[in-house]
């Protein structure tokens, strides 16, 4: 890890941010500016980018929530991970941890704020939703943060936590009202998924002033009887 954070150092200079997760304050690096990260040839490609250089509201709000879980003897996998607040918070609440993210520089971020925090790091592999891998393993819980920052990933979310999504599994999902919020909650119905909530939580931080949404998703009985 010592080698992980001078190549992280060297390559983006990162800021630490504290972090109040409830029992414990953590320390998160980051880059410093997400947008000096954008690629043009990346964005071309496939509009990518670079969502996970950020610390976002949602991120912190789903990270408290998990840290108050007793997660010993049961599988997590974050979505979306960025920066690894939620798989941190997931650690440190004693699930086994596997982050997820479609940027190999964002799992090193995850890999090393867990480190730096806990001591250890996560499992980390990386993840298109647009192309989901056939040996995708079941989860206990599965949980994401505002990934539904544009109007297809609603649909490509709700498929991830189908097939992520043990039978009797439950997954949280935090969003300040993106734009693929109503198509996620659509795409939920149609494939045999129950949405509750939302339960509403303030966020702030500097001049951010948010609503965070928290919705609980889980397998309805005809899935969880279903081969």
């Amino acid at each position: 890890m010592e080698r992980l954070l001078a190549d992280l150092t060297r390559r983006f200079a990162p800021v630490a941010e504290v972090v109040d997760l409830g029992p414990e304050v953590v320390e998160i690096l980051r880059p410093p500016s997400a947008e000096a990260l954008i690629d043009e040839a990346d964005f071309a490609r496939d509009e990518r980018l670079p969502y996970w250089a950020d610390l976002w509201g949602s991120a912190v709000v789903l990270g408290r929530a998990v840290r108050a879980e007793q997660g010993a003897g049961q599988s997590l996998l974050e979505l979306g991970s960025g920066l690894g607040v939620g798989a941190l918070a997931a650690l440190a609440a004693g699930y086994h941890v596997t982050a997820t993210d479609y940027y190999e520089d964002a799992l090193a971020f995850a890999r090393l704020n867990a480190w730096r925090n806990l001591g250890r790091a996560p499992e980390t592999r990386l993840l298109d939703w647009r192309a989901l891998p056939d040996d995708l393993p079941r989860h206990d819980r599965v949980i994401a943060a505002d990934v539904l920052y544009e109007r297809p990933y609603g649909g490509l979310v709700a498929e991830a936590l189908r097939r992520a999504l043990a039978p009797a599994g439950v997954a949280t999902l935090a969003d300040p009202g993106r734009l693929g919020l109503a198509g996620f909650l659509d795409a939920c119905a149609g494939i045999g998924l129950r949405v509750d909530g939302p339960a509403t939580f303030p966020y702030a931080a500097g001049k951010i002033r948010q609503e965070i949404k928290v919705f609980t998703v889980v397998h309805t009985p005809a899935t969880m009887r279903a081969p």
